[in-house]
């Protein structure tokens, strides 16, 4: 199978003061749901390939925390996972028929007066089918910091979870996590084919470390990366530049320049991937891959390292 995917190169809005933050958040997703036609649209006739992924950036609808109390944060924009925010995304997923991945702050019943900071996917069906909540973070909280807890709610599964889809299988990186290995390697021995990668990152015409990070994560694991990045945050360049599409051996397939765009696509060309990851040899990373080498040295206190 072969189709296109897009990375969203949009800028992120801050709902948190406005009058009635849910309403400024759905009208947020209205606007997107154009810029999401408009793009599939152009990008079917000028490559052929029809849309079947399109990746927003992180905390497109919100902006980040700041100074907001994480209580108030996640009374005010948090979204529950049945909440109207999705279902606006699920009727947009399904009258576009595309996999729609983003990045929002999640609530959930579980652990009252917590956010936390999930990527998902919803599907054509308008169901989400990928809630993969960030492990590592600075200054929101995470389910490592409720892990026990969280264990014993969703397991491991749970906790690096892949979605089995008929465009592959997909798993999310959230942000920073693009410069952790162990990330996207948990979600590649899970089967993870394409890695969808919500960020707001400076931009650069260099390498950062983490346009490096991107293309180290997809041939190290071979698989595909889709990485959307913000085009500025409430109209501030912080922010912006560089989305791009990263094939499994490493090579930028494309990649955009600054501002709001969706000039970062690319075909996936799903058939391809499978049979390098089944065709033996030296170049067959995730086969050679000796993990149990490495459990104890994992599992060491780190003042033991």
């Amino acid at each position: 199978m072969t189709y296109a995917a897009v990375a969203m190169q949009l800028a992120a809005r801050s709902a948190i003061n406005a009058a009635d933050p849910r309403a400024a958040m759905l009208a947020h997703i209205g606007e997107v749901a154009g810029r999401l036609r408009g793009a599939a649209i152009f990008i079917e006739q000028y490559s052929g390939a029809p849309v079947k992924l399109a990746v927003l950036p992180e905390y497109l609808f919100t902006s980040y925390p700041a100074r907001v109390s994480i209580p108030d944060f996640a009374a005010k924009v948090g979204w529950a996972a049945d909440g109207p925010e999705y279902d606006a995304l699920g009727k947009i997923a399904q009258d576009l028929g595309l996999f729609v991945a983003g990045n929002a702050y999640e609530t959930d019943v579980h652990f009252p007066g917590l956010y936390f900071q999930a990527s998902f996917v919803v599907a054509p069906s308008g169901d989400v089918v990928l809630r993969y909540r960030r492990l590592n973070s600075m200054y929101a909280p995470t389910p490592h910091d409720v892990w026990s807890k969280y264990l014993d709610i969703y397991g491991l599964n749970g906790v690096f979870p892949v979605a089995r889809t008929e465009i592959g299988n997909l798993a999310a990186i959230a942000s920073e996590e693009i410069l952790y290995p162990e990330i996207a390697r948990a979600h590649a021995l899970r089967g993870a084919e394409i890695f969808v990668h919500s960020s707001s990152e400076i931009g650069s015409p260099l390498r950062t470390p983490k346009m490096i990070a991107k293309q180290a994560r997809a041939f190290e694991n071979m698989a595909y990366v889709v990485s959307a990045n913000t085009a500025g945050i409430d109209g501030f360049a912080d922010a912006d530049g560089n989305s791009m599409v990263v094939d499994w051996k490493g090579n930028v397939l494309a990649e955009s320049n600054a501002g709001e765009t969706f000039t970062a696509f690319a075909d996936i060309d799903l058939a391809a991937l499978r049979q390098a990851r089944r065709k033996p040899g030296m170049t067959n990373y995730l086969s050679r891959q000796r993990t149990e080498l490495f459990a104890a040295a994992y599992a060491a206190p780190s003042h033991q390292r």
